[in-house]
């Protein structure tokens, strides 16, 4: 038996899977000039952005304000540093523990490739956006527990 009748067009995780495929997607083409993997900017970028709020986040933290898996975040925390896109550095505050900054070539890659995934993501909520004037922020920080 299933609460949806009708099919999986009215279920409301079918179509959230299928516009997750779809803005995956987006991403991916957005990001492709770039040379970057979604996880590679979703890191790059927000340790960019950290370093801009004068913190350098350790790969430890850097995972948790990411919600990506730590063993995750490590492989592509190496990744971005062979491609000279991070580095880590001692941490002055705990001899033990590294932190993050972006180099260089990481900040003009990651403001580079903000700028395409501001305008795919504009793109892809344009319609949502003009359906329901100011919901989809306050609906997207409910299904992500913020």
């Amino acid at each position: 038996m299933t609460d949806f009748p009708e099919g999986p067009a009215t279920s409301p995780g079918f179509l959230l899977w299928h516009a997750t495929l779809r803005w995956q997607r987006a991403m991916v083409e957005a990001l492709r000039p770039h040379e970057l993997t979604h996880a590679q900017f979703v890191l790059l970028a927000s340790t960019w952005w950290a370093n801009g709020q004068s913190e350098s986040p350790s790969q430890a933290r850097l995972s948790e304000q990411t919600g990506s898996d730590p063993r995750m975040t490590s492989e592509v925390v190496r990744r971005l540093v062979a491609k000279g896109l991070l580095e880590r550095a001692a941490d002055p505050s705990d001899s033990r523990a590294k932190v993050l900054r972006v180099t260089a070539a990481g900040a003009a890659r990651a403001e580079a490739a903000i700028g395409s995934v501001e305008a795919a993501d504009a793109a892809f909520f344009a319609e949502a956006q003009e359906a329901a004037p100011g919901a989809l922020l306050p609906l997207l920080h409910a299904m992500a527990g913020r």
